[in-house]
């Protein structure tokens, strides 16, 4: 369940301003801190991400499992993610508390008010359907954050044309989109100028084999995009395997995953 892996991969990006270039991005998705047990163990993946000294940190959704009080006690663990050019964050589907009953609609919205508050209190940019402008050196990149958008049964809360809109003028957009099946649905086909999505979602099913060349998880049955690095011409979608669990309390061949993405200018 703890067993933390750094996954370090080189993106080349087509159009990637000079002063990106060798940048490195940190990624932890699907932290789920509603199953962990413990504490020492889960700051010791934390440490691992800071080892790596990234020049920015994303984290891909699904905090909590169905209530907001889940993270309380792990704030000050993950609050203690560092990077210089910021630590940007999104929602994941079992973020919005749909996994409870609620005794009325308003505590709901509280439930997903505190959530908001949660990720203030960690440090990080929570990004609902937003982006932001990341300056270095005169130039610019963006990093564009939506809500959960997943196909299927999943919530559509995610609205990429407001979450874009400001970033036209940007030679490199970064997407942050927790469910990957929202790459191929709306990315792909609509935005061809966003070079790097970053997902989560999957947990790699906490099942699976990797060994050498051979890679075979029951996600793959499930999602096209499910694990690592895909591409489609000139865009790239990274999927996080997760860093924590849900469901059965733990993970067999699929470890936890602490991402270290470098882009390169192609």
């Amino acid at each position: 369940a703890h067993d933390y892996r750094v996954r370090r991969q080189t993106v080349k990006i087509k159009g990637l301003p000079s002063a990106f270039d060798g940048i490195k991005v940190g990624q932890i998705s699907d932290i789920h801190s509603g199953s962990f047990y413990n504490k020492v163990a889960v700051q010791g993946g934390i440490d691992l991400l800071n080892e790596e000294k990234p020049d920015i940190i994303t984290f891909t959704g699904d905090l909590v499992n169905v209530q907001t009080s889940e993270v309380e006690n792990y704030i000050p663990i993950f609050s203690k993610t560092k990077a210089d050019l910021g630590v940007y964050s999104i929602t994941g589907n079992h973020d919005y508390g749909y996994y409870r009953s609620w005794s009325d609609m308003s505590k709901k919205q509280e439930n997903f008010n505190d959530l908001i508050r949660a990720h203030e209190a960690l440090g990080w940019d929570l990004l609902l359907n937003e982006n932001r402008i990341i300056r270095v050196d005169k130039e610019e990149i963006a990093i564009i954050g939506i809500e959960n958008w997943g196909a299927g049964r999943f919530s559509k809360y995610g609205d990429l044309a407001k979450a874009y809109r400001g970033t036209e003028d940007q030679s490199t957009r970064i997407l942050l989109s927790h469910d990957p099946s929202h790459w191929e649905e709306e990315v792909i086909p609509q935005y061809k100028d966003i070079a790097l999505s970053l997902a989560g979602h999957t947990h790699g099913f906490q099942f699976g084999v990797e060994v050498g060349n051979v890679k075979w998880s029951p996600a793959q049955y499930r999602y096209k995009q499910w694990a690592g690095l895909y591409s489609n011409g000139e865009q790239h979608i990274y999927v996080n395997r997760g860093y924590g669990f849900i469901g059965y309390p733990g993970r067999i061949g699929m470890p936890p995953e602490i991402t270290i993405l470098t882009l390169e200018k192609a």
